[in-house]
C-alpha cells in the first residue's frame, strides 16, 4: 500500500487535548469485522464482548519524564533535551534530541535545574537520532535518576500545543504500568480504571504482560510513498515465558487473545513463530505492520483513534481491513469521537 492513501482530513478540535475525567468512560467505537459493522458505546461496555477464559494482552512498559530543559553555557540559550535511550549506564550516556539542534556542538556544556544542578556535555553530533550528551554526575547513579525524574517533565506530544500539567505525570500512564523505558505511552491502556480491571478480573479474563518500550519512532513523519521502504526504529521488548503460555493456552483453548494497542499487537507478532505459538523473547525490534499483512495471535484489537498516515493507523488497518477502517475513521470524525493521546478508544473484534 502507499502512504497516501491514509491520509485524511481530521479537524483540529477533534484532537483531544485532555484525558477525560475518568478513565472508563471514554467513547467506544465497536467494529465487527465478520459482518462490517459498526457499534457506538462507551470503554465500560468492554465487558460484553468478552468472556472467562478470554485473554488481554498488557504492556506494562512505563513512561519516563524525558523532557528537560537546559541552558547552553556562555550564551545562556534555551535548549530542551529530550532523552531518548540510555547507552551506557556507568560513563551517563544518553542518545538525546536537542532544540534547536542547530545551536548545538561537539564540547558544548548544557545545564539544568537551578543553580546548574545537573550537566551534560555534547559529545556526538553525528547520530540518525540527534545528539549523544554525557551526563557529568559524580555521585550514585541513583541519585543521578532522582534528579532526572525531578527535573524531567511528562513527554507529552507537542501536537497537543499546551503546557504539561501536574495530572499528566499519572495520566499519561496505564494504571498497570511497571518497568519504566518508554518515552511514548502506550495509549490504548488509558481507558482502563482500577475499578474495571477487577471486573474484568471477576468475568474471568486473564492478562498477559509483555513488556515494549515505545519510542520516537511512532511520531516520525513516513517519508515514502512506497511503504514496503520505510524503516521503524528498533525498540526494547520483552516477553517472558509465563506470559507466552498464558497467550498459548488461550489460543489452544479457543479462547480470544486481545491486544491492547499496536504496541502489544507489535510484540506478539513479533514473537510467533511459524506454527502460531508466541516464544518467549528478550530483545529489539523494529517490525512495520501494515496492509496487505495480516496479524495472526491476536483475534480483537483495543486501540484509540490515530492521527493520518501514522504506523500505529496502519498497524490497525493491517488487522481490520483497509477500506473498513476508513469508512470508521469517516464515521469517527461524523460523530466527532476524539482522536490521539487522549482520545476515544476503538474495539476491533
Amino acid at each position: 500500500m502507499k502512504l497516501s492513501q491514509f491520509k485524511f482530513y481530521l479537524p483540529e478540535e477533534l484532537i483531544a487535548q485532555y484525558p477525560p475525567e475518568n478513565r472508563d468512560e471514554s467513547r467506544m467505537m465497536v467494529l465487527h469485522r465478520d459482518t462490517q459493522t459498526i457499534e457506538h458505546k462507551t470503554f465500560k461496555d468492554i465487558l460484553s464482548y468478552f468472556n472467562e477464559g478470554d485473554v488481554f494482552v498488557i504492556n506494562n512498559t512505563k513512561v519516563f519524564p524525558a523532557r528537560l530543559f537546559g541552558e547552553k553555557e556562555k550564551t545562556g540559550a534555551r535548549i530542551e533535551v529530550f532523552l531518548l535511550r540510555e547507552l551506557n549506564r556507568d560513563s551517563l550516556l544518553w542518545d538525546v534530541m536537542v532544540d534547536p539542534a542547530r545551536k548545538i556542538r561537539i564540547g558544548n556544556k548544557l545545564y539544568f535545574g537551578e543553580g546548574g544542578e545537573l550537566v551534560a556535555e555534547v559529545i556526538d553530533n553525528t547520530t540518525s537520532r540527534g545528539r549523544t550528551l554525557r551526563f557529568l554526575h559524580d555521585g550514585p547513579y541513583e541519585e543521578f535518576k532522582e534528579i532526572l525524574q525531578r527535573l524531567g517533565e511528562t513527554p507529552l506530544p507537542k501536537i497537543h500545543k499546551r503546557e504539561v500539567m501536574p495530572e499528566d505525570e499519572d495520566r499519561y500512564q496505564t494504571i498497570y504500568a511497571k518497568y519504566e523505558g518508554a518515552i511514548a505511552a502506550p495509549t490504548a491502556g488509558f481507558h482502563f480504571s482500577r475499578e474495571l480491571m477487577k471486573r474484568l478480573e471477576l468475568l474471568g479474563i486473564d492478562f498477559a504482560e509483555i513488556t515494549l518500550h515505545p519510542g520516537m519512532g511512532n511520531f516520525r513523519n513516513i517519508e515514502v510513498e512506497d511503504l514496503s521502504k520505510h524503516k521503524m526504529d528498533s525498540e526494547e521488548m520483552n516477553i517472558d515465558e509465563n506470559q507466552a503460555d498464558i497467550i498459548n493456552k488461550a489460543k489452544e483453548r479457543k479462547k480470544k487473545v486481545c491486544a491492547i494497542g499496536t504496541t502489544s499487537m507489535k510484540a506478539i507478532e513479533t514473537a510467533v513463530t511459524i506454527t502460531g505459538k508466541i516464544k518467549p523473547f528478550t530483545g529489539w525490534t523494529n517490525k512495520f505492520i501494515f496492509p496487505p499483512q495480516r496479524c495472526t495471535v491476536a483475534d480483537a484489537l483495543i486501540t484509540n483513534f490515530h492521527l493520518p498516515i501514522s504506523s500505529a493507523m496502519m498497524g490497525v488497518a493491517a488487522f481490520t481491513d483497509f477500506d473498513f477502517l476508513m469508512k470508521a475513521y469517516r464515521e469517527a470524525i461524523k460523530k466527532k469521537y476524539k482522536f490521539f493521546t487522549y482520545g476515544d478508544a476503538m474495539l476491533v473484534i
